[in-house]
């Protein structure tokens, strides 16, 4: 691509793809802990010097105390600095999941809508046979009729 394209975007290719995205953030990744470590060496050296460093007619703790706020201002760049790896990290899951998700859209679809019209069936129910339109014959089978357990008729009880 010519970087003179306006529609020119280095990372566009990228983005497309959760596999390009894991190597990217990867790389990313290995080049901030190589920096994470030369920050961890430049920590321990800036501390032993700024406690080392006693001017004339300093207590003992008085290093110590000046040394404190660079000390602390090293350690949260090393902590912002790891969590910016581990960040990396949890994004290039993310971007993988996401593809899976949406890969996965049209079958869930798919799957809902069977489900919403086999909900929405009304239920199969056998046909009634009328005797006077199939002419099968009358058969009783004495369930006809609301009957009371006093009018049993020629029927037994259970």
């Amino acid at each position: 691509m010519n970087s003179n394209d306006p529609n020119h975007a280095p990372l566009r290719d990228v983005a497309k793809s959760p596999e390009a995205t894991a190597r990217y953030l990867a790389d990313v990744q290995r080049v901030l802990l190589d920096i994470g470590r030369n920050l961890e060496a430049l920590a321990l050296e800036t501390r032993v010097h700024c406690r080392d460093t006693h001017v004339s007619g300093d207590r003992w703790f008085d290093a110590w105390l000046r040394a404190q706020p660079v000390e602390r201002a090293l350690k949260d760049v090393l902590k912002h600095v790891e969590g910016v790896t581990k960040g990396l990290e949890k994004s290039a899951f993310k971007r993988r999941a996401h593809d899976e998700a949406v890969s996965n859209t049209a079958k869930k679809r798919k799957e809902k809508e069977l489900e919403k019209q086999r909900k929405n069936a009304p239920p199969l129910q056998a046909a009634p046979q009328y005797p006077s339109q199939q002419g099968a014959p009358i058969r009783n089978s004495g369930y006809g009729g609301p009957t009371s357990i006093y009018d049993m008729g020629n029927r037994e009880s259970a």
